[in-house]
C-alpha cells in the first residue's frame, strides 16, 4: 500500500539545502539499477490549468515506489489537491501518468480509480450513503459482497469478511457507529465522513496507491493519531 496525502503547512527547501543534502546521498551504481524495481507510478511532466488557461501546476514528474509514503506540502492554492486528483484521472491534465507501467485508460478508467484511489478532503459532498458508495465501487470493481446490508455481528473478525464489512469494521474501530453509514453524506459531521471515507479506501482492499487529501483535518489530535498509526501499521504489513 502506497500512500500520498496532502497535508497542511509549508514546505520550504533552498538550493543550498537540495546540494547539502544530495551531497549525502548514496551513490548508486550502473549495476544497482538494474536490480531496482519497477516504479509502481510514473508522473512525467503533468500539467493542469484553469478553463481559461492559466496554469495551477506544471511540469511535474516524479516516480513513486513500492511502499513509499509521499507527502505533499505548499501554500494554499498552490495546486496539491490538483495534483492528487489528476493522479486520480479525475482531473484533465498534460502529461503522462502511468500506472505499473501502463496507462489509466489501459487499465479501464473506473478499474484504475480503485487501484490508485482518491480520498476526497470533504467527503460531505459525495452524493447517496457511505453504504451505497462503496457497494458502487464494487461494481467497478466486478466484486461482489455477499450481502449489501449485512448487519449484526457477521461483520466481527470471527464472522464473514466481505470488503463492505470489512470497511464498516475498521470504522468501529474508529468510533463510527454502524447506522451512520446509512445516513446520507451530508448529514455526517467531518470527522464522521472523513473516517468513514478513510475507513472505505482501506476495507476496499482493491488500491495499491492511496491518495488522501487532508486526510485528518475534521479530526481532534487523538483520532488523528490512532489513523496515522493505522495507515502506517498497514503500509508496514504490506512491505513484510
Amino acid at each position: 500500500m502506497l500512500l500520498i496525502a496532502r497535508l497542511r503547512g509549508i514546505w520550504q527547501w533552498s538550493a543550498a539545502d537540495g546540494a547539502e543534502a544530495a551531497h549525502d546521498l548514496p551513490v548508486i551504481s550502473d549495476v544497482s539499477l538494474k536490480h531496482m524495481p519497477a516504479p509502481i507510478l510514473e508522473v512525467k511532466a503533468v500539467g493542469c490549468s484553469k478553463a481559461k488557461g492559466q496554469p495551477i501546476l506544471s511540469d511535474a514528474s516524479f516516480v513513486v515506489n513500492e511502499g513509499d509514503i509521499i507527502i505533499l506540502q505548499g501554500k494554499s492554492g498552490c495546486g496539491k489537491s490538483t495534483l492528487l486528483k489528476c493522479l486520480a484521472h479525475l482531473n484533465q491534465y498534460d502529461g503522462e501518468i502511468l500506472y505499473r507501467g501502463g496507462t489509466p485508460v489501459s487499465y479501464g478508467i473506473a478499474n484504475y480509480r480503485t487501484r490508485v484511489l482518491y480520498v476526497p478532503q470533504r467527503p460531505s459532498l459525495l452524493p447517496g450513503t457511505p453504504r451505497d458508495f462503496v457497494n458502487t465501487i464494487l461494481a467497478f470493481k466486478s466484486l461482489n459482497p455477499k450481502s449489501h446490508h449485512n448487519k449484526g455481528n457477521e461483520h466481527r473478525p470471527d464472522g464473514p469478511s466481505d470488503p463492505v464489512n470489512d470497511s464498516i469494521f475498521i470504522a468501529q474501530d474508529w468510533g463510527i457507529d454502524e447506522d451512520l453509514w446509512d445516513r446520507n453524506w451530508s448529514n455526517l459531521s467531518g470527522g464522521e465522513s472523513q473516517r468513514i471515507a478513510l475507513s472505505i479506501a482501506v476495507g476496499l482492499k482493491t488500491a495499491d496507491i492511496l491518495l488522501l487529501d487532508e486526510p485528518t483535518s475534521a479530526l481532534d489530535a487523538e483520532s488523528s493519531k490512532v489513523i496515522e498509526n493505522y495507515l502506517t501499521n498497514a503500509r508496514n504489513k504490506v512491505d513484510e
